[in-house]
């Protein structure tokens, strides 16, 4: 099969027919497994041949030919397909490949992700090429099309234009438009927003909503406009609201929202018997959230919320593949599919003891069998952040105008500054704290004051945001400056720095925001870190959310850009990013 593999050659698809009528012989056989036959809602008894990355025959025959075929008995066990995430952020510390290499050990074989990194790192053709390239992984990754930064940016127009949309929605690996962070500009006449979404629908790819606390109204405005499904469902009241109105649902687990159970509950209490329209995902979450598994334990959370076994593992695989029109070659177990295949000792334990991605064994017995991947991410202009120019204390200047407090790990609000900016370091006996966002280029600076990150960190430094550019944060302007220096030295990163020395550190070499660690290994790092800057003071849910969400404006209410400090509420720069 090509690296594309939406088409098999006419050559490639002759031999798989060649294995039919018995002139070649099988890459394996799954004997007598007891598969997920989601044509006919059952568990069904077959022989699964499958040759090279394809599913080429499911029933009770044997091959004819078998010379060179790797029999395996499955006697007992279930086979279903892979699990696929249909809303992925694999930019989340981890990398496309890395995310890839842990979630599959977990049964997840197919990624459908957000291209808003690569928007921001890597000209247009590069992503394309990238987007194509990744498929020469045993993983299959599609990707979405992103309608605006969710940030304020100095040239938004020109990276979110109608000749980049148009690139991004003509290739084959783009399935859909959105998320739609910014449906509110649509409710209000943006027609520019209205116009890549009917570009999106012309293409025939679905558009992604980003509806939280939506009313019935809302909902139903946005599906008159082209919203095909929304992930923001917090209750299940929400959720089935969004049923009635005829949008596929999509249920999270994530690191912010891990609420799945009671939404299930919730659900079923209301009434929700059929769940062909309801998919999960874990919305991108970061890495130590996924230490106990990846969309695994979603399924395992539904099983024991008591729904039905074909339907919870229809909603990882069947029900995905169906809504992007993909069923034809994933998400099955039939012939014709891409071989992703998952096989597991009971049908209440989701996490598989044996996994086949594109017919590559990567999981045998319980272990992992395949080694890490690897992906040259410097060919696409995304290789280690190049910081050359200096940051200096003259550029640590703060004034006593606005400046923001945390609500949560995402939402922050506007508050009065009432102390001293000009001194060199600030007290601990408050959470209050400098903050900075500082062009990675070096061209320019936002200064203002943080309230409720933490009472006690000194310097805090990160190249992993939500745009690209440098947070600042902290108590000393020197230990900042410090911070800064150290991911400078990395590449990118994350670094927090007390008394001028280390205390913690993430290195972030692939576009300043990604590692090309192992995920088990980002897992140790991360928790390090967050357990650092919660002895320091940090108390929401999620710190690593809260560095990539200070610049988007599609959360309220007070935001730190590109253009300056920004109020979402308002639409307007309350005081503007300073040259250097």
């Amino acid at each position: 099969m090509s690296n594309q593999f939406l088409f098999w050659s006419k050559v490639e698809l002759r031999r798989h027919q060649a294995v039919i009528f018995g002139e070649l012989a099988p890459t394996k056989v799954l004997k007598n497994a007891t598969y997920l036959n989601t044509a006919r809602h059952c568990w069904t008894k077959a022989n699964i041949w499958i040759y090279d990355n394809r599913i080429v025959y499911v029933g009770d025959n044997m091959p004819q030919e078998t010379t060179g075929t790797e029999m395996v008995e499955l006697d007992g066990k279930y086979v279903v397909p892979g699990y696929i995430e249909p809303h992925a952020h694999p930019f989340q510390l981890y990398n496309p490949q890395t995310l890839g290499d842990y979630a599959s050990v977990r049964g997840t074989t197919t990624f459908i992700c957000d291209n808003l990194k690569l928007f921001l790192s890597t000209p247009i053709t590069k992503a394309l090429s990238l987007m194509e390239d990744m498929n020469k992984l045993p993983y299959t990754y599609y990707w979405w099309c992103r309608f605006d930064s969710q940030s304020e940016l100095l040239n938004e127009d020109a990276l979110f234009s109608l000749s980049n949309m148009k690139k991004m929605l003509s290739s084959p690996y783009v399935i859909q438009g959105g998320e739609l962070t910014s449906w509110p500009k649509v409710i209000q006449g943006d027609d520019n927003l209205l116009h890549y979404m009917r570009e999106t629908r012309r293409a025939g790819k679905r558009v992604e909503g980003h509806l939280p606390g939506a009313s019935e109204k809302t909902l139903t405005q946005m599906a008159l406009l082209g919203v095909d499904c929304d992930h923001e469902a917090m209750t299940g009241e929400e959720a089935i609201m969004r049923l009635n109105l005829g949008l596929t649902t999509s249920l999270r687990y994530s690191s912010i929202r891990p609420d799945l159970r009671q939404i299930l509950r919730e659900m079923q209490e209301i009434g929700a018997a059929h769940f062909d329209r309801v998919i999960f995902t874990t919305d991108g979450s970061t890495p130590a959230f996924y230490e106990e598994g990846v969309t695994d334990t979603m399924i395992s959370i539904a099983l024991e919320e008591g729904i039905d076994p074909i339907d919870a593992y229809k909603m990882a695989s069947y029900n995905i593949a169906r809504y992007y029109g993909k069923e034809h070659i994933l998400g099955m177990v039939a012939p014709g599919r891409v071989a992703h295949l998952n096989i597991l000792d009971s049908v209440q334990h989701p996490n598989p003891e044996a996994v086949l991605a594109k017919g590559q064994w990567i999981k045998r017995d319980g272990k992992a069998v395949k080694e890490s991947s690897s992906f040259p991410w410097n060919d696409y202009e995304m290789g280690p952040l190049d910081l050359n120019w200096d940051l200096t204390l003259k550029d640590f200047q703060f004034s006593s105008l606005a400046g923001i407090e945390m609500v949560n790990s995402v939402i922050t609000k506007p508050y009065h500054i009432s102390l001293n900016p000009t001194a060199e370091k600030l007290d601990d006996d408050h959470d209050e704290c400098f903050f900075m966002l500082v062009d990675k280029k070096g061209k320019w600076r936002v200064n203002t004051l943080l309230k409720g990150f933490a009472a006690s960190v000194s310097g805090f430094a990160s190249s992993y945001s939500s745009t690209g550019d440098i947070l600042l944060i902290g108590k000393s302007k020197r230990d900042m400056l410090a911070a800064f220096n150290r991911i400078k030295e990395m590449k990118g990163g994350i670094a927090l720095v007390e008394d001028g020395s280390v205390v913690s550190e993430i290195k972030l070499p692939i576009a300043g925001g990604m590692s090309p660690l192992a995920v088990e290994e980002l897992i140790k790092e991360e928790k390090k870190l967050t357990s650092e800057l919660r002895k320091r003071g940090y108390a929401f849910e999620d710190p690593i959310y809260s560095l990539l969400f200070f610049s988007s404006t599609h959360l309220p209410y007070i935001r730190i850009t590109q253009l300056g400090l920004y109020d979402v509420k308002k639409k307007v720069i309350l005081f503007p990013s300073i040259m250097r």
